[in-house]
């Protein structure tokens, strides 16, 4: 019987199958999604800013997608996931407020979905599908047993990648 397992923001945490990973609340937060397809390691970080190098306090490794997603593959391959098999989902990144200035640090969500795929790509992990930007929250249930991610929205419906 699988478990469903709540991640919170600036959180992350690691499933086996047929458990289920669920967050919500992901406005310009993103949510990436890691899996092994061979041993159906699961994992999920709620990640609510880009870079730990631009924060005055690092407490929270989860909060920031440098740190997180590392800890992630970290906490996954101590399971018994193998780094080359690992793959990515990922869902969020929105602009849920309209600012009208050129200013980047009003540009989170699109931030945050930049150093995700950034940070992907420097550990070499593949993205194999994405749901960000819009102006609207998420909440998404990544399925251990399959890879599947479900996402769910307030208006503009219901989707799976």
């Amino acid at each position: 019987m699988a478990k469903i397992i709540k991640i919170g923001m600036a959180d992350l945490n690691v499933a086996n199958c047929p458990d289920i990973l669920q967050t919500a609340g992901l406005g310009s937060c993103v949510g990436v999604c890691l899996w092994d397809s061979i041993t159906k390691i699961g994992g999920l970080a709620h990640i609510m800013l880009p870079y730990s190098t631009q924060a005055r306090s690092v407490g929270n490794e989860a909060k920031f997608a440098d740190t997180a997603i590392p800890l992630l593959v970290k906490q996954m391959e101590n399971l018994g996931a193998l780094r080359q098999r690992l793959v990515a989902k990922i869902a969020g990144g929105a602009q849920m407020f309209s600012f009208y200035s050129g200013n980047d640090i009003m540009r989170i969500g699109e931030r945050n979905a930049e150093a995700v795929k950034e940070t992907l790509a420097k550990l070499k992990i593949k993205l194999l599908a994405e749901d960000v930007g819009g102006n609207y929250g998420r909440t998404i249930e990544f399925y251990t047993e399959t890879g599947k991610l479900y996402i769910r929205t307030i208006n503009v419906g219901e989707k799976i990648i």
